[in-house]
């Protein structure tokens, strides 16, 4: 299975190493460094790197390559998946994944690392097992722990881990009982010059909060379940239950936890919520060219698209550009040749434009290309989906608990071709 993990930040440095079965020499590293020089961006390194006598498969997240090795074929997606659910801990643990924090607290990752594999198959991945066996850091326990000589190590074995729900320890206790779930849909997209879809797709997780006293038995409904057809599960949930009613049924994890995520790729029920109106052009003879562009709302149901942030990859011809924009800032980066245009809110009774003129390198041809235009945006209150929450209903226990549904949708790759 995996016999080491190195984590190696953006500028190349592998500052953190574990080994499980064999001490794997640095130098494999080398074939991983290779690809990030072929990759043009750090998403773009291949996840799974074939070398002469190992495997390395990675995960870029937190501006950090978590990168493990392997000698043996095992199914990359186990390997990529256990690699997220690493970072996943350290985010709960710490509260955010970076390399400071995993430097600033190294005596526990390695702990929790200790705990996740054992002889480099994974033991325990859950959160709240991982959070009995070895105590979240805080300032107090690295006080007394400085002082004592102590460690972070709990005394007993944790309670869940021996009984049929491992995912739940036992004598869970609140003043109040709430149970929150966000639905967020995160829509890739391609659109051509035309305003017609190439492809699109939504990418959904339902992320849950719950803090329920004692043992409680949850079932989850929805209004349209067919929608979701592509679905992967936390371990708690029964699927004999959801393959014959389409209904959630589980006895939840205590705290946060992904409940599910789904993937929707029939392009009819793929509602694209923004429009681009571009005019861009370079004249063969004239050192200038036009750019003009207008972002407006369709398909969003009546819901306002916030965070809006349009950036587009100019041509290398291209030396200045002097545009004027309706709403927002906007920045042209001479060197790297990337504009950025920051511009909220969409305000559907005034359409955010960015207009003017580019100045381009005298004597050279015109751009064999135009640039496309990246989007970055959100919507609250609105799955793109229609994917709609029934009902929520709790079983075993007397009390009334807090309940809430949150709805987001959120741009991934959302490219529109010019």
């Amino acid at each position: 299975m995996i016999h080491s993990l190195f984590l190696i930040n953006a500028s190349g440095d592998i500052f953190l190493e574990k080994h499980w079965k064999s001490v794997v020499s640095r130098s494999v590293c080398d074939y991983f460094f290779e690809a990030q020089e072929r990759a043009s961006e750090a998403e773009n390194v291949p996840p799974v790197i074939s070398t002469p006598h190992h495997y390395l498969l990675s995960v870029y997240r937190h501006k950090i390559f978590f990168v493990a090795v392997i000698q043996t074929e095992v199914p990359p997606l186990f390997v990529i998946e256990f690699l997220h659910r690493v970072v996943d801990t350290f985010q709960d643990y710490f509260g955010v994944c970076s390399e400071v924090m995993i430097k600033d607290n190294v005596v526990v990752v390695y702990e929790v690392l200790e705990e996740m594999l054992d002889n480099g198959f994974p033991l325990a991945t859950e959160s709240n097992i991982l959070k009995e066996l070895i105590k979240p850091p805080t300032i107090l326990r690295t006080v007394v722990n400085t002082i004592t000589g102590s460690t972070n190590v709990g005394d007993q074995l944790p309670t869940g881990q021996l009984s049929v729900v491992p995912w739940r320890r036992t004598g869970v206790k609140y003043t109040n009982n709430e149970a929150y779930f966000d639905v967020i849909e995160e829509i890739d997209a391609i659109i051509d010059k035309s305003g017609s879809t190439i492809t699109a797709e939504i990418q959904g997780v339902i992320d849950a909060c719950v803090k329920l006293t004692g043992m409680p038995d949850l079932t989850l409904s929805f209004m349209n379940p067919r929608l979701l057809d592509d679905v992967s599960f936390h371990p708690c949930v029964r699927f004999k239950r959801w393959e014959s009613e389409r209904i959630l049924s589980f006895i939840p994890p205590d705290g946060n936890f992904r409940l599910l995520s789904y993937h929707v790729s029939a392009q009819n029920l793929v509602a694209i919520p923004v429009y681009v109106k571009h005019n861009i052009n370079f004249r063969d003879s004239s050192s200038l060219g036009r750019f003009e562009i207008t972002v407006g709302p369709k398909q969003t149901m009546g819901k306002t698209i916030e965070g809006v942030m349009v950036t587009s990859q100019m041509p290398k011809s291209v030396l200045n550009m002097s545009l004027t924009p309706s709403q927002g800032t906007h920045i042209f980066d001479p060197v790297t040749k990337l504009l950025t245009w920051d511009l909220g809110k969409i305000n559907p009774q005034k359409l955010p434009s960015l207009k003017g003129s580019m100045n381009l390198q005298a004597g050279t041809s015109k751009p064999d290309e135009n640039p496309t235009i990246n989007l970055q945006f959100k919507i609250q209150q609105l799955a793109i989906s229609g994917l709609k929450v029934n009902r929520l209903d709790m079983y075993g226990e007397k009390y009334k608990p807090f309940k809430g549904i949150k709805y987001m949708t959120k741009a991934g790759k959302f490219q529109v071709r010019t």
